[in-house]
């Protein structure tokens, strides 16, 4: 049903355009209580097996949705009943800021993968932490991360700054803080994956948090996957040093090789980062990479390229604590959470693990 919408009406429309509508009709079923929990009903069935705890969290299950999606926290409780685990907001800034130019998201079908260059548009810390402020808390509210970024506007060399401001405002109202320095379009974040500069970063962004919440907010970092080995192993080697929570691998990658879209059209859409079904195998060997390194000492959040409940089963045999998901909820659908949820159940059996903590890292010993 959902391939046939798509088709029919998201695959002709402008992928940004498409987003805000499906994301308009998802909050609107979360605003209607019977509506909300028939659709959770139906779409999140929990099975108590996948139950974990990472990051000194309890969480419903392994499975997350990734930042981008909703970048300024108006729609976490319909994410939440369509399935997710645990739902990450952001990327948000110190400042409110409209991101680049549209035409900003691109779809590659054939690839089943998106381009974007959004530019983090979002309405900046102040606003989202109000937002989240006001949200009442129940036992049934889902587990929120913030990812926070740099203001473009803001020169690199003032970088900590503004991350430093985004981390105090939303601090205290996240399960879990992530500072992405790997998004291919604010111009010189990357930079900033350098150890020597994201070392200091990381640390001054951890006292921020401290000070303006009366519990430890797990702290984490987004990586990209175009990092060379001997980075990854050294900003692994500095996240322990530092001693922060873990690792979110990966971000989307600025490089194109082996698409099957026609390369006039990828010339055509010209720069942006990558996600979905290319950046498997890359991802993948990052996980097996911070894993072996690490040796369970930190969390590991593995996503990119996650479209299938094998897909996410084989993150978690190789090392990952968590999972998330973005791009192929895009072509799969609201159906498309509780399809991964069976799949994992079912694998959790057939394996005979008692959980899916103790069904992490076990690829190694096969």
């Amino acid at each position: 049903m959902y391939k046939l919408l798509f088709d029919l009406v998201f695959k002709k429309m402008d992928p940004e355009k498409a987003h805000h509508l499906a994301f308009f009709w998802i909050r609107l079923a979360a605003s209607v209580p019977g509506l909300r929990s028939l659709v959770k009903l139906v779409l999140a069935p929990r099975d108590k097996k996948l139950r974990t705890t990472a990051l000194g969290l309890d969480l419903p299950g392994p499975f997350g949705l990734g930042a981008g999606f909703d970048k300024d926290g108006i729609g976490i409780d319909g994410l939440a009943m369509l399935g997710f685990d645990f739902v990450e907001i952001g990327t948000v800034t110190g400042e409110p800021q409209p991101g680049n130019p549209t035409p900003r998201l691109f779809r590659l079908v054939e690839d089943r993968a998106l381009i974007n260059r959004m530019g983090f548009n979002n309405q900046g810390s102040a606003r989202v932490a109000k937002r989240l402020a006001a949200r009442p808390h129940t036992t049934s509210t889902p587990v929120i991360g913030v990812n926070i970024g740099k203001t473009k506007v803001v020169p690199e060399t003032e970088a900590t700054a503004d991350y430093l401001k985004s981390a105090k405002a939303l601090a205290p109202y996240a399960d879990y803080l992530v500072v992405n320095v790997s998004s291919p379009n604010t111009p010189g974040l990357r930079n900033l994956q350098a150890v020597q500069v994201l070392g200091p970063l990381l640390w001054d962004v951890r006292k921020a948090a401290d000070e303006v919440t009366n519990h430890h907010v797990p702290l984490l970092v987004k990586i990209a996957p175009d990092l060379a080995d001997e980075d990854i192993d050294e900003i692994a080697d500095m996240a322990m040093h530092l001693g922060l929570d873990g690792i979110i691998a990966t971000n989307t990658t600025i490089g194109r090789e082996g698409l099957a879209t026609d390369p006039a059209r990828i010339e055509e859409i010209g720069m942006g980062g990558l996600s979905g079904a290319p950046l498997k195998a890359r991802s993948l060997e990052v996980l097996q990479r911070l894993r072996a390194r690490t040796e369970g000492r930190l969390t590991i959040v593995s996503v990119g390229g996650i479209e299938t409940a094998e897909d996410a089963w084989q993150r978690i045999i190789h090392g990952a604590d968590l999972v998330q998901g973005y791009s192929a909820f895009i072509y799969e659908g609201p159906f498309w959470m509780r399809r991964v949820h069976k799949g994992l159940s079912a694998r959790l059996r057939a394996g005979g693990h008692a959980s899916i903590a103790d069904a992490v890292g076990t690829a190694k010993a096969a």
